[in-house]
């Protein structure tokens, strides 16, 4: 392997790690993904590399998995100048710059979808994304002007299992769910409502779509209006609501495992 040995943190080459915005990515569809768990998994995918900075002891233990890739760069550095690169304190010793993957078209989702509208936290989109691939709900379908599935703290947060999803990214929520519906699935909103149906008594068709709602806000009623069924967990009275990434563990268990 050949190995760049870095003395100079600003090389043109590390500018990528300097910067952890998601709108520092977006317009070469580039990520930075941290930490040999995350990166370890990252590399046994078809992603393609474009580099790696980490220490010395981190290729000479996972030699293995590096030699099968064709990375272009490999920096070499100090934990201490890592450090000095990213410009904070960091807990692991390596860092990869990759290209995302191409998004699956909308029609060639799987038949079990979880869906997310308006969520704001990029740690709630990893965790989501963690839950779906353990639980074994592999299509991810999430709104263009929120987090970035494959944002650095997404993918640290689901521990690099949203590479195992297909995702896909939608512009209008409305326009989507219509297209969906005509493509056979029956959609699923969780929220509380007057007249939504237990979590407990859902009848979960083959082929469906369950869409979950803002942190704070929820669905509108207009979104809410185009779906088949609202579905809400029962809790207990004086609790109203649970985060939206343990509804969405709780909701794609029970869809799970309830289907016919």
């Amino acid at each position: 392997m050949n190995f760049i040995h870095i003395n100079d943190i600003n090389l043109p080459e590390l500018n990528i790690y300097h910067q952890f915005r998601d709108n520092a990515f977006t317009s070469d569809n580039s990520f930075v993904a941290d930490s040999p768990k995350v990166v370890n998994l990252l590399l046994d995918t078809n992603i393609r590399v474009r580099s790696i900075l980490a220490t010395q002891e981190y290729y000479d233990t996972y030699e293995h998995l590096i030699k099968e890739k064709n990375i272009p760069q490999l920096f070499v550095a100090s934990k201490a100048l890592m450090q000095d690169i990213v410009g904070h304190k960091i807990h692991h010793n390596v860092m990869m710059h990759g290209t995302r993957p191409e998004q699956t078209p909308l029609g060639d989702l799987d038949d079990q979808i979880i869906m997310l509208d308006e969520i704001s936290s990029t740690q709630n989109i990893g965790s989501i994304a963690r839950s779906a691939a353990a639980i074994g709900i592999n299509s991810y379908l999430l709104p263009t002007h929120g987090p970035h599935p494959y944002s650095r703290r997404a993918l640290r947060v689901s521990m690099g299992h949203v590479s195992m999803l297909k995702t896909h990214q939608y512009e209008d929520i409305k326009e989507t769910i219509i297209t969906l519906k005509e493509n056979g699935y029956r959609i699923y909103a969780a929220e509380v409502t007057d007249d939504s149906t237990p979590l407990a008594s859902v009848k979960v068709v083959d082929k469906w779509v369950l869409l979950m709602g803002h942190e704070g806000s929820g669905l509108s009623h207009d979104v809410l209006d185009l779906c088949d069924e609202v579905v809400t967990i029962e809790m207990m009275e004086g609790v109203k609501s649970f985060n939206v990434g343990v509804a969405a563990s709780i909701m794609m268990y029970q869809f799970k495992h309830t289907g016919n």
